[in-house]
């Protein structure tokens, strides 16, 4: 089978000649382990100053390169593309403050993360003119919105999409990673936004109408970029349990999310949603999607007792715990394979991925047994018995 009928056996629940792979995110030490030379894609700290010295087409360009590359020498069957930064690109660079620390003309500060090389923000600024939206406004935009535009095929922002499919679609599954709702808060705070998803529901649920109308009015456009499915990623769980309730997501964000994939489906569009947490509340309204990926162990999303939950409704994406790639050792990887192609990949609908993504970090030897496990033990019809 070529990758790009694997996936799409995967997902329509049929079993392929092997079990797919594939990572809706890999930062850039992971190129450069693998491929051995330098990389500006997902660079973190390193791509924000190339940004900042007028430097955009070079990244452009070593995403063309890598990413494609990459997928190829580790033989994966998913290539994960989004926009790019529009031709002339140059945002103004943040005031340098010390070797870590930036801040911005409104007087925000940044730090770059330890962890993740990440320009992360690090203390913010509530403007005193902040005023919080009303339900004339929202409803005033969402009767304009057919009036704007939803974008053009041959804008500059498409670069990377377009070259991806003209090189990958004839052999690979192609997936565009595109915005989503999540929990539509809204405040001058974090801690007012989550407050007002039950004081003020009514302006939270005329976001949520927006957003997901703007959402919809985007398929149609995706679609004409030729690529096989979309990503809507938006995190709705932390490690312990729903960020908000239940009823909260039924009410406000699912039927979004329903008809989101709906309108996917009536263009031939697969959707595979990203969504990290503790998401066991509403793993029967996930199904809804195609495939549900970032499945995270370590939040107690048992791949096992979910291929038995809903495995026959929802390709399940993961089982290598993002934790073990990162501190774990080839053995780690060994059992978390040998505990996911046991118990989600027989009769289909599965996918081997990360728990999220690999990231900095990531062990090259822990990546490597990731390819070596699928390529000996993904191999259908899947035999434990023999996974040694």
């Amino acid at each position: 089978m070529l990758p790009r009928e694997r996936v799409f056996a995967a997902l329509e629940h049929r079993e392929p000649d092997r079990i797919p792979w594939g990572e809706h995110s890999i930062d850039y030490n992971v190129y450069e382990d693998i491929l051995g030379r330098k990389t500006l894609v997902q660079a973190k700290m390193r791509e924000t100053q190339a940004y900042w010295d007028g430097r955009r087409d070079e990244v452009v360009e070593c995403m063309k390169r890598d990413r494609l590359d990459l997928i190829r020498a580790l033989e994966m069957d998913i290539v994960f593309c989004s926009a790019v930064p529009p031709k002339d690109y140059r945002p103004t660079p943040l005031a340098k403050l010390d070797d870590t620390t930036y801040q911005d003309e409104a007087g925000n500060l940044y730090r770059v993360s330890a962890t993740t090389h990440d320009l992360m923000p690090y203390k913010r600024v509530v403007p005193a003119d902040y005023k919080p939206p009303t339900l004339e406004a929202l409803q005033e935009q969402i009767d304009k919105l057919d009036e704007q535009p939803v974008g053009d095929v041959n804008d500059s922002r498409w670069e990377f999409v377009h070259h991806c499919v003209k090189e990958m679609k004839k052999t690979h599954f192609v997936m565009l990673l595109c915005g989503d709702l999540s929990w539509p808060t809204f405040g001058a705070t974090e801690e007012e936004g989550w407050m007002n998803l039950v004081l003020q529901p009514e302006i939270c649920r005329k976001i949520a109408e927006l957003r997901g109308k703007q959402l919809i009015r985007e398929v149609r456009f995706f679609a004409q970029l030729g690529v096989d499915g979309i990503m809507p990623c938006g995190d709705l769980g932390s490690s312990t349990a729903l960020m908000a309730s239940p009823a909260i997501y039924r009410d406000m964000v699912y039927p979004w999310h329903k008809a989101h994939v709906q309108e996917a489906h009536k263009h031939g569009l697969k959707v595979l949603k990203h969504c990290c947490g503790h998401t066991w509340p509403i793993i029967n309204e996930l199904c809804v999607y195609d495939a549900y990926e970032a499945i995270q162990a370590s939040a107690g999303m048992d791949i096992k007792k979910l291929k038995q939950t809903v495995g026959d409704k929802l390709c399940l994406w993961g089982g290598i715990w993002h934790e073990h790639i990162i501190l774990g050792s080839v053995q780690d990887i060994r059992n978390d394979a040998r505990y996911a192609f046991t118990h989600a990949a027989p009769g289909g609908g599965y996918i081997m991925g990360s728990t999220h993504s690999l990231a900095v970090d990531a062990k090259r030897e822990n990546i490597l047994e990731m390819k070596r496990c699928r390529d000996e033990w993904g191999v259908y019809p899947i035999r434990p018995e023999k996974f040694r």
